[in-house]
């Protein structure tokens, strides 16, 4: 199974790592293809003049959703974000619509946050194939 791990760009770092820990389990692992780029600029996440011209260049929304359909299924890193456990940005959101589209599987690392402050977060409850509570081995073909 090759899996597309998806994400905010804030974690970059633990996208490589956790890529690394698909394939000691067995897995065919990708990343976004511009997570290196991400590593030697974090600045780039945060100024968004700067990130827009980056974007816009470089096609990445469609790059991302692209992945997205090579891979049988994703993994959204949703990590804790701004005070927001189990955050998920607006792009890896808009991942999780395409891969939804396209009936692959969905694994979210944590539970999203409660679908009353957050309304998104129902609907990436409602798209989720199943919920791993940080562990990696529950992951299912």
């Amino acid at each position: 199974m090759k899996i597309m791990v998806i994400g905010s760009m804030t974690f970059a770092k633990e996208m490589l790592q956790t890529k690394e820990s698909l394939e000691r389990l067995g897995y065919v692992a990708d990343i976004p293809f511009d997570v290196e780029f991400h590593l030697n600029d974090e600045r780039v996440i945060d100024d968004l003049e700067k990130n827009f011209q980056y974007c816009r260049e470089h096609d990445v929304i469609w790059k991302g959703f692209q992945q997205v359909a090579d891979a049988d299924a994703v993994l959204v890193l949703n990590l804790p974000k701004n005070g927001i456990p189990g955050y998920i940005g607006t792009s890896a959101f808009m991942e999780m619509g395409v891969a939804h589209w396209l009936r692959k599987k969905i694994f979210l690392l944590y539970e999203p946050p409660d679908q009353n402050e957050y309304r998104w977060a129902h609907e990436a409850k409602i798209m989720a194939t199943k919920v791993l509570g940080g562990d990696l081995a529950q992951i299912s073909v």
